[in-house]
């Protein structure tokens, strides 16, 4: 692929040479400002540069996945840290930049620049041509329809790809099957995602919370059977009327809870407790279907003690 101009209108791939044209752009701007006289403008223009993360967070969960079907693995490995190397000098530029050290700016600028076209010269002659021979127009197309959860760099959405016509089915109302590296045979098909029963059983007990569901009768009809619950729950709790399943004194705000979700009042209601020496966040949580129609709550606990120490940060893994 040698002209890119033959590309259309909203295609992925030219949409990425856009915004690298935009980068291009902006950096000759932002080295052309005066930035004692005129700091705004330049911040102005810094921070539209920042959206930088998005081009990046396309190519991460966007790009390389599709990559990935085909064998090419090593931009999701490779440049990958790349990325993780230019949003460190971001950072770094957001602080000087808020801290107005100009001579700071000055340098860590030079240095942000240097790796923005070093990678866009990356992309331009070898991740993007390799990437439009690999994969075909479906893979675009479908490319496209995530791209526009992630944004761009741009005010405005580049052009749809390909161009909007009648039949056209939105993203959220896709129900079209894709070509997976796994069969779908006795998988259950949820909103993003596909998982055998046994799968989400796993999920769900290993999850570092405890999860009672009440469907929209009052009754208790799920909780999760982890080794660390923060409550004790018991096969018994299914099939009971959930007020059944608290002491007295708790029922009453239970019901009122429960009240408040039916009649649409309110979505959400949390607790903080302190229990057997642990420090506990409860919440409650209404669920409703597409149509706003109440379907039940869900109540959530989690022993949050040791998540309350923590202080600064951890970066790296501290395994021994």
């Amino acid at each position: 692929m040698s002209d890119y101009n033959n590309l259309p209108q909203g295609h992925p791939v030219k949409v990425y040479l856009e915004e690298n044209m935009l980068m291009r752009e902006l950096m000759a701007i932002i080295n052309s400002i005066d930035k004692d006289e005129n700091f705004e403008a330049f911040r102005e223009q810094f921070e539209t540069l920042c959206r930088v993360e998005k081009h990046f967070a396309r190519k991460e969960n966007q790009l390389f996945p599709y990559l990935e079907k085909y064998g090419w693995t090593s931009p999701s490995q490779n440049m990958w840290a790349f990325h993780d190397d230019i949003r460190a000098i971001i950072k770094q530029a957001r602080i000087v930049v808020e801290q107005k050290e100009i001579t700071s700016i000055y340098m860590v600028l030079q240095n942000l620049f240097h790796n923005l076209e070093h990678i866009m010269q990356v992309e331009e002659g070898r991740l993007l041509p390799r990437a439009f021979d690999m994969l075909d127009d479906a893979d675009w197309r479908e490319m496209r329809d995530g791209d526009a959860e992630i944004g761009w760099m741009f005010d405005e959405a580049p052009e749809l790809y390909p161009p909007l016509v009648e039949d056209y089915i939105h993203p959220s109302q896709d129900t079209k099957k894709r070509d997976l590296p796994f069969s779908l045979d006795d998988r259950i098909d949820l909103d993003q995602g596909h998982m055998l029963p046994e799968q989400i059983n796993l999920l769900l007990k290993f999850m570092p919370v405890d999860i009672t569901y009440v469907d929209e009768n009052d009754i208790v009809i799920f909780y999760n059977r982890g080794d660390k619950r923060v409550f004790p729950r018991s096969a018994g709790i299914i099939g009971r009327e959930v007020k059944f399943c608290h002491p007295p004194k708790s029922v009453d705000q239970v019901l009122m809870i429960l009240r408040e979700f039916k009649a649409g009042r309110r979505d959400e209601a949390e607790f903080w407790i302190t229990f057997k020496e642990k420090f506990i966040h409860i919440r409650y949580f209404a669920i409703r279907d597409d149509d706003g129609t109440y379907k039940g709550v869900i109540e959530v606990s989690q022993d949050v003690t040791e998540i309350r120490a923590l202080e600064g940060q951890q970066r790296l893994l501290d395994w021994e």
